[in-house]
């Protein structure tokens, strides 16, 4: 750390000894920054989350304004294994194969619950309007849970120790829930205590006594709608049984020869239907078991000559549901025949003669069958069907004439093509959400049911919070989804579709001509949004870049304005690096050489650079089209922008993007350095690599290098600052070293990487690039960056310089909306002395062009990591602040380019733009990830930006939106010799605040010494700005600003997936979210304020509503006995009756929610049916006490009047004398 300690000192030697203005630059601030440099977050200088006594700025943050807890999860369930629905209460709920439960209500009705061992839920059953979920999970455990409250809890629990769970039914008004098993035999539990009773159904006594083999587990259980004590048991051989529950026999016995897969009743108890593996539906009448009524094969074909039809898949479950007024619908899953190869899941629906056979997208998990009523005695009127699909929820619409679907209010379409990117935009201008609504309202499909969505179960919650909120998804396809994320709820605004812009692929031998990624061409890799002028910027993994405008009009656009970049560090022939270490020969992945063959060593693997045409050059990866573009209202293309092939290697993929909207630039860069585009004359401004950035006596500028990575014997990155390898300023790998105390990890993340790299080409590029990135960071123990031939300057020559140079492009000119502008940079390249015959462990990993290894190996090139558009001081020196332009990139390196920007208007289209760059800024470790810029109060300096305006409106509308337009902000000056701004910069291993013009390091935070920050912005928290970071290790946590102290550190999330983070990010008001599987956003806060007010926020499941009437027995029914039949189940699976189970069959587990007090949070569940059941007796009892005691009170006031009348007979006619 001497070598650091030495930059501060000039600085502080010139402010302390010049006057009194600075004072608060003292040796105090030195020593603090040094301290904080050497120790990570955990041992800082000052207490988290208390103000430091020499503060530059007074904050008001502290430790007390964060918490950390997870808010809501949207989309549709990932793996969904299971369904139920409450008919009375409208509440669906869906059961996940990682043991995950999601409920749905009415439009912004979600909640999300886990079970905590993980286990697949196989069934799920609804107490019906008690406000309560029975889950059965394939560990063999049941659990109660309790949805009376916000947020579900597990009130009981009960894990089965000998017997495997397979089938559960509750009947409808029940305490007595069956749980069949894979034995075949089936226990009765107690929902109230969630207790076993003592009576067993066992398979043999189920079964006839003469069959000689086991019937299999049990595949259903339900009772007869008529008659209470009757249970139908359906075995999966085919044999299914009546068992009286009284006589604790078996009444009848149904025999089939194929397999039961689900059984169905008929209302009226007279009939059931089963469903069979071959195709078969079989509808038994209950007095007849020799043979089913009815046979019959739904999509068999049917022979000629009377045989029985051929086979067909299995049904899976088939319903079976009356109407009053017409024929019976019978629904069905599965059961097509044989020769339909490559045909789609479809459902089938019976009705009368008619059969409909609806296609789904995706196979069918399982569907119900919604009904006016709950009472299974009763017709049953079905209205809709619930279909579970494996990656889709549909309503299907019974009521309309070719079953239409009714149009979904959940966002269950996140995944409709895989997620790439994600960005969170919280309290972003009031005016957006309903723009993006009604440019989007008008793409919504036609063709939906009339009705309205039938799960409507619920209430909203009454959140305090108003503010907008916007999430922004990228996808594979190209297409762009803007989300209205408000108030905890989440709907979609409008979709762009980028790949509209292309030539579109005919067929397999027209695909787009890219070697970059293997599939998905149009995939976006990162886009840009700012809100306030509306702009869109997107780069796609084909390396092109497309400016989008907001217009409320439609558009039709003749030519697509394009644009050609050649971006590109070339090597010379004579300095091609020759490959060393344990990795593969190959071609410099960097340079893309004039002779490619010639620069390489006789033994050196070519792949990729020569095509059966020849070498490829100045050629786009994708074809932009030639027709006229339709332009919907929307965001409508302004300008792209394609990277080209050079000399037969593909372009780098682009890995940062800024557009500043008051400049008219964008600017984006990747591995071989910067380019500046004027999206309002179409012209290119600049084009560097990333090299010329560096001033030449800039002490941080590295040589052109080859990215060749030599393993050498030593761990860790060498930082590449002064050019030293001291071992306390060498950034390490989070893995990297013996002396990791997460070796154990290591193992295991090498191997993990190691088969994502075998497995690469199987997955997009937009995937693979992110494995790439994290297998720098994870897997490189013992690995080093290659020295630089840089030796330390002193340290008086340690002072930034201005560079001499200036870039001045005159405005070009577009030819049938093309532009090629094509610059090349040629670098000379330090020669490494390095074995290049050396093979290694990786040697059998063939290399090719058009897989994820380019892109790990040119990791190692210094690339573009961010952008930052400012108003600053370019100069130390500098008293007025300019336009100038922060670059970032993964080496650490934080530089200036100050922009000569003509003013606005007509005479900016000609007038050149200058550029000139202002050397390096900072060194920091790990690539850097934000930059932001504060004022002398704190607050944020946000990059300045036009108001929006209709670019399709009249000449007069525009007019008066330019009258309105922001102007970008009046430059702040700065008095000489004081600092008015804070530079924020966050790298993955460092944060470091930089006062500005004299460009001192005031603040500095080691953020991880064993990961690496994966996120970090600057955000907004209860009136001031902090930076929030996501670490690799699952930490996060928030710094003050300026001074860095740090207020939050908490373990919320290993990084288990690169899904997480690709898409993690932070926004303002202490919102933020990541995709925690392919299907869902999780939403979470770091804000105190928001955690309290969370119980308000959230929706309510359940709502108090009367249970509807049973139905009417009638006269005759009631006379004659025909109506439904009801049973005292107490009587039979009581413990006086049944006795007590055996202890050792299943074990009962207290819930979190009964741990809390049955009196809070059970309140008014099945224990509030218990509770009052037994106030009941206790209250009749209590009244048979006083009735016995008013008896024998009167019995004694009888006797007493009596005895009373008697005397008065005697002595009433006797005189007084007589007595």
């Amino acid at each position: 750390m001497v070598a650091r300690s030495v930059c501060f000192l000039p600085s502080v030697a010139s402010v302390t000894g010049g006057g009194g203005n600075m004072k608060k630059f003292n040796i105090r601030k030195v020593l603090d920054g040094l301290t904080a440099a050497s120790s990570s977050s955990s041992s800082a200088t000052a207490q988290p989350g208390t103000p430091r006594e020499n503060d530059v700025v007074q904050e008001t943050l502290q430790s007390e304004h964060f918490q950390l807890c997870k808010t809501v999860r949207h989309g549709f369930p990932y793996q969904p294994s299971s369904m139920a629905f409450d008919p009375v209460q409208k509440i669906l709920a869906v059961g996940t194969q990682t043991g995950a439960l999601r409920l749905f209500g009415r439009a912004g009705v979600e909640c999300y619950c886990q079970h905590e061992s993980g286990a697949a839920v196989i069934q799920l059953q609804f107490l019906i309007n008690e406000g309560a979920l029975v889950s059965a999970l394939a560990d063999d455990s049941i659990h109660l849970w309790n949805l009376r409250q916000k947020i579900p809890a597990i009130l009981h629990s009960l894990k089965f120790n000998r017997e495997r769970i397979t089938y559960c039914h509750l009947p409808f008004q029940s305490k007595w829930l069956y749980i069949g098993s894979e034995r075949g035999n089936i226990h009765i539990v107690n929902v109230e205590s969630f207790t076993l009773s003592g009576y067993v159904i066992m398979w043999n006594k189920a079964i006839e006594l003469s069959t000689k083999t086991h019937p299999g587990p049990v595949v259903h259980i339900s009772d007869n709608p008529m008659d209470e004590g009757k249970l139908l048991i359906g075995f999966e051989c085919g044999v299914v049984v009546l068992w009286d529950l009284k006589s604790k026999k078996a009444d009848y016995r149904y025999n089939y020869d194929e397999a039961i897969h689900s059984v169905a009743w008929h209302h009226e108890g007279k009939q059931f239907v089963c469903s069979h593996s071959d195709g078969t539906l079989t509808t038994w009448n209950i007095r007849a078991p020799a043979k089913p009524a009815q046979i019959i094969t739904p999509h068999g074909k049917q022979p000629k000559d009377g045989k029985k039809p051929e086979p067909c898949k299995p049904i899976l479950k088939v319903e079976y549901k009356t109407t009053r007024a017409g024929d019976p619908f019978m629904v069905l899953s599965g059961g097509l025949s044989y020769d339909t190869v490559g045909r789609r899941a479809c459902l089938t629906v019976m009705h009368g003669k008619s059969t409909a056979v609806l296609e789904m997208d995706y196979p069918i998990v399982d569907f119900i069958t919604l009904c006016e009523t709950p009472y299974p005695n009763d017709f049953q009127e079905p209205y809709a069907v619930v279909v579970l699909l494996e990656k889709d929820l549909v309503v299907i619409d019974l009521g309309q004439i070719g079953y239409p679907i009714f149009e979904s209010p959940y966002p269950l379409s996140i995944h409709e093509s895989p997620v790439t990117c994600c960005e969170y935009f919280a309290d972003c201008p009031s005016e957006l959400i309903p723009a993006l609504y009604s440019v989007g309202s008008r793409q919504k499909r036609q063709g939906y049911s009339k009705k309205e969505w039938p799960i409507s179960g619920g209430n909203w919650g009454q959140g305090t919070q108003t503010y907008p909120e916007i999430i922004i998804t990228g996808h594979a396809d190209g297409s762009i989804k803007f989300w209205d994320a408000s108030a905890l709820m989440l709907q979609v605004l409008y979709k762009l579709k980028t790949a509209k812009v292309f030539e579109r692929a005919r067929g397999k031998e027209e695909k787009p001509s890219t070697d970059i990624v293997d599939e998905d061409p149009f995939a976006i890799q990162t886009l840009f949004w700012c809100p306030e002028s509306r702009m869109l910027c997107v780069a796609g993994v084909s390396a092109h870049v497309i400016i989008y405008r907001f217009s409320k009009q439609e558009a039709t656009t003749e030519v697509v304005q394009l644009l050609e970049v050649r971006m590109q560090c070339e090597f010379s022939e004579a300095d091609s690096p020759d490959p060393g270490g344990e990795q593969t020969p190959t071609l410099p992945t960097s340079a893309a050489s004039s002779s490619p063959q010639e620069a390489e060593p006789p033994n050196q693997l070519t792949a990729g650079v020569n095509s059966s045409e020849g070498a490829r050059d100045n050629i786009p990866c994708l074809q932009v089209r030639s027709s006229p573009l339709k332009q919907s209202p929307g965001y409508q293309v302004e300008l792209v922008v394609q990277l080209v092939w050079v000399s037969g290697e593909p372009p780098q993929q682009i890995t940062s993007l800024a557009v500043n909207s008051s400049f008219g630039l964008v600017v984006f860069g990747n591995s071989n350095g910067l380019a500046v585009v004027d999206y309002v004359q179409k012209t290119l401004l600049l084009n560097l690599g990333t090299s010329e950035l560096y001033s030449p006596s800039d002490p941080c500028q590295r040589q052109p290098r080859s990215p060749r990575k030599p393993r050498q014997p030593s761990g860790g990155f060498c930082d590449s600052n002064d050019g030293s390898n001291n071992s306390e300023d060498r950034c390490k790998s989070p893995t990297s070293g013996s002396t990791s105390p997460y070796n154990s990890d290591d193992e295991r993340k090498q191997n993990f990487i190691e088969k994502v790299k075998l497995k690469s080409r199987r997955f997009s590029k937009t995937v693979a690039n992110d494995f790439a990135k994290m297998s720098r960071k994870i897997s490189s123990s013992g690995e080093q960056k290659l020295d630089l031939d840089v030796s330390a300057p002193d340290a008086e020559d340690r002072s930034h310089r201005w560079s001499p140079w200036l870039c001045k492009w005159p405005v070009g000119s577009m030819k049938n909306g093309k532009l090629a502008a094509r610059m090349t940079r040629k670098l000379n390249v330090h020669k490494t002395k390095s074995d290049p015959h050396r093979y290694g462990k990786d040697n059998a990993f063939t290399r090719s062009r058009s897989s994820s290894v380019t892109s790990i190996d040119r990791e190692s090139r210094e690339a573009i990591s961010s952008f930052y558009f400012c108003e600053s001081f370019p100069r130390k020196s500098g008293s007025l602040a300019s336009p100038c332009l922060l670059v970032g990139t993964t080496q650490g390196s934080v530089m200036m380019v100050a922009l000569s920007l003509q003013p606005g208007g007509d005479q900016k289209l000609q007038q050149p733009l200058n550029f000139a760059s202002c050397g390096t800024l900072v060194q920091l470790k790990g690539g850097i990830l934000t930059m932001a810029l504060l004022d002398a109060a704190g607050t944020m300096l946000p990059p300045s930006c036009e108001a929006w305006y209709d670019p399709n409106a009249s000449d007069e509308e525009k007019e008066k939106e330019k009258t309105r337009r922001r102007r970008p902000a009046t430059p702040p000056s700065s008095q000489e010799g004081q600092d008015s701004q804070f530079a924020v910069l966050c790298s993955e291993k460092q944060a470091n605040v930089l006062a500005m013009p004299s460009q001192t390091s005031i603040y500095k935070h080691n953020i991880t010494e064993t990961s690496f920050v994966l996120r970090a912005d600057v955000v907004q928290m209860a009136g001031a700005y902090c930076i929030a970071c996501f670490c690799a290790n699952g930490h996060i946590m928030t710094l003050s600003l300026p001074s860095l102290r740090p207020l939050l550190d908490i373990n919320y999330l290993p990084l288990t997936d690169m899904r997480i983070a690709r898409t993690f990010c932070f926004s303002n008001l202490g919102q933020a979210l990541y995709l925690t599987s392919p299907t869902e956003i999780q939403r979470i806060t770091y804000s105190q304020e928001t955690c309290d007010n969370l119980q308000e926020m959230l929706s309510e499941l359940f709502t108090p509503v009367e249970t509807p009437e049973a139905p009417n027995r009638g006269f005759f029914k009631g006379l004659f006995g025909g109506g439904a039949q009801s049973l005292d189940r107490e009587d039979l699976f009581g413990e006086t009756a049944a006795g007590k189970a055996s202890r050792s069959l299943a074990q009962h587990i207290p819930g979190p929610g009964s741990m809390e007090g049955m009196k809070g949070a059970a309140s008014g569940v099945v224990g509030d049916l218990a509770r009052a059941r037994v106030a009941l007796d206790e209250r009749g009892q209590k009244l048979g006490e006083l009735e016995e005691r008013t008896a024998a009170m009167m019995a004694s006031a009888e006797s007493f009047s009596k005895h009373a009348h008697d005397m008065m007979v005697k002595y009433k006619d006797k005189k007084w004398y007589q007595l």
